[in-house]
């Protein structure tokens, strides 16, 4: 039987909604669609870029909780109300994926709350021990 834990990242919309942040299944971690959300304050910035950042640290976050990091992600998307939101992020991006090329998707679609700018949501592949 393979291992399967839930990670919770401490967002008042995991209880809410009922999900975890992430879900690590033997050596794959799913990492639920991340927000830029702070979630030690529950606060958003207004700034695309810097939401960007947020998810990024929210899911280094959950990444580490499961044993792994970014150099393990194998898949990335990218949701974004505004798509002329999505090239100020590159660089952003491009320094936490870059090396790594995981396959990725950007899609132009609603989010759950307007202050939203940004959603990232990986899959990663835990190193075998």
């Amino acid at each position: 039987m393979t291992e399967r834990r839930a990670i919770l990242g401490g967002s008042a919309f995991e209880e809410q909604i009922g999900y975890a942040r992430a879900v690590v299944d033997g050596d794959r971690v799913h990492v639920s669609g991340t927000t830029g959300f702070d979630y030690t304050t529950m606060t958003i910035s207004d700034d695309v870029v810097e939401q960007a950042e947020q998810c990024l640290r929210n899911i280094g976050a959950a990444l580490a909780e499961a044993e792994c990091g970014f150099a393990d992600v194998v898949r990335v998307r990218y949701l974004l109300p505004d798509r002329a939101d999505f090239e100020p992020c590159w660089p952003v991006l491009r320094a936490c994926f870059g090396e790594i090329r995981p396959a990725a998707t950007m899609m132009e679609c609603g989010l759950a709350d307007p202050r939203m700018k940004i959603e990232i949501e990986v899959y990663a592949r835990r190193p075998v021990k």
